[in-house]
């Protein structure tokens, strides 16, 4: 009869579980962040990116020096000179009877290499050089973003985990409370007491079954959790987790007026450093599509050898033997671009692009701005309700301990007592919940604000 309630208080938030023990890691929620980021492979894929635009931008720097470097080199066979009137060889050139001697070949060797040194590009190549220079901070930007997922992702885990265990005790309690009720009832009804009967064993006993449902429920989700938080790290099977919290207290956390967390994200939140690096990328390009309307002034240098042993070289400036050769030519040119259409059509491509990205910018801060507020107030919401919790709580504990009293005095009812009993064991099954909220509206403030790795990485958090 009397228990009835109490499970149904008590197992209203149900999370993850307990696992094997075999090789045991101790973590708080700070070293379960630091592992979880040092070992997720998001975070890993997003420094790849960074690494992918660091190699960019090296290739843009390369870009400014011998843009075009090219070495070709051709390997044949070659004929052999046919001189049927014995003619000097360095006046081969004047003998009309003079062939090629195709039956006698020698090996045949070219080599040619270009080279082309920009000059002045219009901006072109600087354009590139700081649109890979942004597209550096716009990755790592990005990478900030996923540790701070990740490490938001891992709180919300642990938090969990704590949770479920606070309740998994609390079930365990409930569980011995049923068993006395029962056992209590049966007494009562074998010395004959005149206020108890059988209908208030069934009850209790339908109770029961119904506490072994909720058991069950509440042991299935600590195991999740506590699956979701080895996966989270990425342990070994061979590995399980121990809390170093034994119990689930509310962050030590101060909360200062709503201005000064606005400002703190609009310095510190990553999309913003995204966004306007993004904007000076597109700025950049904007100008490299500009460079294609005027000429590019570039020096360039070409070179030439060629080699067969059974030829003969003409010192005649007129005259050259292509399989017996060599030179170098060097000088100044301009190279233009006459596509006049399509270059304006790639410049007003890249100002849309870039005014997207400004515009998005201007959105982003606006959407910052109002997700710290919300954060904010959700704080606001969690501390009242923690308050009330520990209020009701303190009420609850002195309702209990006037019926113990009572009871202990023999003037006390035990269906009285049972409420309080229930009624405890809930507010306390509420407060736990209410310090989780809590706990993570602080969370989510700092990860509004952009804050949270700092915070961790200061210990100025205290509570993690």
């Amino acid at each position: 009869m009397i228990r009835l309630y109490i499970i149904g208080a008590v197992f209203i938030f149900a999370l993850p579980a307990l696992a094997q023990e075999q090789d045991t890691i101790r973590v708080s929620l700070a070293s379960a962040i630091e592992r979880s980021l040092d070992i997720s492979p998001e975070v890993w894929a997003k420094q790849a990116r960074t690494d992918f635009s660091r190699a960019r931008y090296a290739q843009a720097r390369a870009s400014r020096f011998l843009t075009e470097f090219t070495a070709t080199s051709a390997h044949a066979v070659a004929p052999a000179i046919d001189n049927p009137n014995d003619t000097p060889r360095d006046r081969l050139y004047l003998d009309p009877e003079v062939r090629n001697d195709w039956q006698t070949l020698s090996p045949f060797n070219r080599i040619e290499f270009e080279a082309i040194q920009p000059i002045w590009t219009w901006g072109e190549l600087s354009g590139s050089l700081a649109a890979a220079r942004a597209g550096i901070d716009v990755d790592r930007a990005g990478t900030r973003t996923t540790e701070l997922s990740v490490a938001v992702r891992t709180a919300e885990i642990y938090y969990s985990l704590l949770l479920t265990e606070a309740l998994s005790r609390l079930t365990s309690e409930a569980g011995n409370i049923v068993e006395r009720a029962k056992n209590e009832i049966d007494r009562l009804i074998e010395e004959g007491a005149e206020d108890v009967d059988y209908a208030d064993l069934f009850q209790v006993q339908i109770t029961e079954q119904e506490f072994i449902e909720r058991r069950l429920e509440v042991e299935e989700s600590r195991l999740t959790a506590r699956a979701a938080l080895s996966r989270q790290m990425f342990l070994a099977d061979n590995e399980t987790i121990a809390l170093q919290d034994r119990i689930m207290v509310p962050i030590d956390f101060v909360r200062e007026p709503l201005e000064i967390y606005q400002e703190l994200a609009l310095s510190s939140r990553a999309e913003l450093d995204q966004a306007w690096a993004g904007v000076l990328a597109r700025n950049a390009l904007v100008d490299v599509a500009r460079a294609d309307l005027f000429p590019k002034f570039f020096l360039g240098i070409t070179g030439k050898w060629s080699y067969a042993a059974n030829r003969e070289r003409q010192r005649n400036p007129y005259i050259s033997d292509p399989f017996l050769s060599r030179g170098v030519r060097a000088g100044f040119g301009l190279r233009q671009n006459l596509n006049f259409g399509q270059t304006r059509s790639k410049i007003q491509q890249a100002q849309a692009q870039a005014a997207e990205v400004r515009f998005q910018g201007d959105a982003l801060r606006q959407l910052i701005l109002f997700e710290v507020e919300e954060a904010f107030r959700n704080l606001i919401i969690a501390e009242g309700r923690l308050k009330a919790r520990d209020e009701a709580l303190l009420i609850s504990k002195k309702w209990l301990r006037d019926e113990e009293i009572n009871f202990d005095l023999e003037i006390g009812d035990t269906e009285n007592l049972v409420k309080a009993v229930r009624e405890n064991l809930s507010q306390r099954a509420q407060k736990e919940q209410a310090i989780y909220s809590y706990n993570l509206s602080v969370i989510r403030l700092l990860e509004k604000t952009g804050s949270l790795i700092l915070a961790l990485e200061a210990g100025t958090l205290v509570g993690l």
